[in-house]
């Protein structure tokens, strides 16, 4: 990974967004969201789109938590631009921005302990008091500090408002007697979150910061900074939480978290991409669209302010519309891929050809990947056939006689479709009953199970040979 200060300067007027999760676990599906945003916002208005992983927790953050979150954004199709940023290779620049801001006069020295800090705010509670810490040192004679360790902080406004016209949010005012003198640089040296975070931004020349709403009383105090520095602040746009369908904070209690594991579910990707999106954002009534229509359509105007909720049955339904829409070599690749991922009993090449196929048939019913596994247990099943007890009750022993009369007219039969049908029917009227009573036994021979695609598809992909050799097996 790279430093943020070796980010490639924007063209003018060029947007840049980021995403930039901690690296403490997997890629959290709210975190999948924000990643979203940010790369459709970018992407449809011919931007850059960045990565800089927030690594400066060195006891949470680990090389496995990263890879999971490359791994989580790339199975969701989410490219980034250049290398992916460290914000703890930056530690030493934004060092050298805390003492810019002392030698401005917009940050001081406090030397007070953990122990004074505390201290003052016990004091503070007890006589009604605001417990935001006021250092004595804000406006000390240097000539007064000691030799000894001290931590840099910012010079906080004590009267007045500030003010951030948020994207999503609206203008949101905080009164600046409400604002600490944040720590910028601790006494041992090493840089804040709320330093490092506005330095990478400016470094990286993001244009537009669109985050969760947990960080938006961050905002009032991150600008501090840049007003210490001069810099120009970005677009804020702060975005609601996702909940879960009871309305409150996503939590394990409510199901998948992580990405990955909606990948393992079997969601294709670019149903997952179609739903996240809609998850907080809209544009009119449109529920199922496209990437290039997303990228086209994603405006931060489109963003409510109220929390969405994690709906698994719309997501379903969004998931198996994709699934029926999608090309059918391309979703075949992306059913091996699916199994490969997932370390499933992966295709033989016979296999693929049949299901490739059957496709068509397979994926009318499907909402997600594993259930063309499901629709295809009618090829994958070997002979003799697990007849399961819903299928069993339908071979019965005149569905027996009807399908050994059957099979013989199979023999040497034009095998396209309306030709099978056609003989199926024609047992069937002389046999004085309907089509269906022929369709349920045969369906039960050739799948052993009662639930499948069209007997008829179902002929067509087994072949002859296979076909007759499953209807003499269930005859027997």
């Amino acid at each position: 990974m790279s430093t943020p200060a070796s980010a490639t300067p924007p063209s003018d007027g060029e947007v840049v967004t980021r995403f930039a999760p901690s690296p403490t676990g997997f890629l959290h599906i709210g975190g999948a969201r924000t990643a979203l945003f940010n790369w459709l916002y970018a992407r449809g208005r011919g931007g850059k789109f960045l990565l800089r992983i927030e690594d400066t927790d060195r006891a949470r953050s680990t090389p496995e938590a990263t890879e999971a979150i490359f791994a989580g954004l790339r199975w969701l199709g989410l490219d980034w631009d250049g290398e992916a940023v460290s914000q703890a290779a930056g530690a030493e620049r934004h060092a050298e921005v805390a003492q810019e801001m002392l030698r401005r006069g917009a940050a001081y020295k406090c030397f007070s302990t953990q122990d004074e800090i505390a201290a003052f705010r016990e004091a503070a509670k007890a006589e009604g008091r605001s417990t935001l810490f006021e250092s004595p040192w804000r406006d000390a004679d240097p000539a007064t500090h000691p030799d000894a360790p001290y931590a840099i902080r910012v010079k906080a406004p004590r009267d007045g408002e500030t003010v951030t016209e948020d994207a999503v949010q609206g203008r949101v005012t905080v009164r600046n007697d409400q604002l600490d003198d944040m720590i910028v640089l601790r006494s041992d040296g090493t840089p804040t979150y709320m330093l490092a975070v506005v330095v990478d931004d400016h470094d990286m020349c993001v244009t537009h910061v669109i985050r969760g709403d947990d960080h938006l009383n961050n905002a009032a105090r991150q600008r501090l900074v840049y007003d210490a520095m001069d810099w120009p602040v970005p677009v804020f746009a702060h975005i609601p939480l996702i909940h879960g369908e009871d309305g409150k904070k996503l939590s394990k209690r409510h199901g998948a978290l992580g990405v990955e594991e909606y990948r393992d579910m079997g969601y294709p990707a670019v149903a997952m991409r179609n739903y996240l999106a809609r998850l907080g954002w809209s544009h009119g009534d449109d529920e199922v669209f496209t990437d290039a229509q997303a990228q086209e359509w994603f405006d931060l105007s489109g963003i409510g302010r109220a929390p969405a909720r994690l709906d698994f049955k719309k997501l379903g339904h969004i998931s198996g519309q994709h699934i029926q829409s999608m090309d059918d070599d391309a979703l075949l690749q992306e059913l091996i891929g699916f199994l490969d991922e997932t370390d499933r009993t992966p295709l033989t090449p016979t296999q693929v050809e049949q299901v490739g196929t059957a496709m068509p048939h397979l994926k009318s019913r499907a909402k997600i990947l594993p259930d063309l596994i499901d629709q295809a247990h009618f090829i994958l099943a070997s002979r003799p056939l697990e007849i399961d007890e819903k299928a069993a009750k339908a071979l019965t022993s005149d569905a027996k006689s009807l399908l050994a009369d059957l099979t013989p007219h199979l023999q040497n039969a034009s095998w396209e479709r309306d030709r099978l049908e056609g003989i199926a029917a024609a047992v069937a009227e002389e046999r004085g009953v309907g089509l269906g009573k022929v369709a349920q036994p045969l369906r039960a021979a050739l799948a052993g199970r009662t639930a499948t695609p069209s007997v008829f598809d179902m002929m067509l992909v087994l072949g002859r040979d296979e076909t007759i050799a499953r209807l003499n097996d269930a005859a027997a």
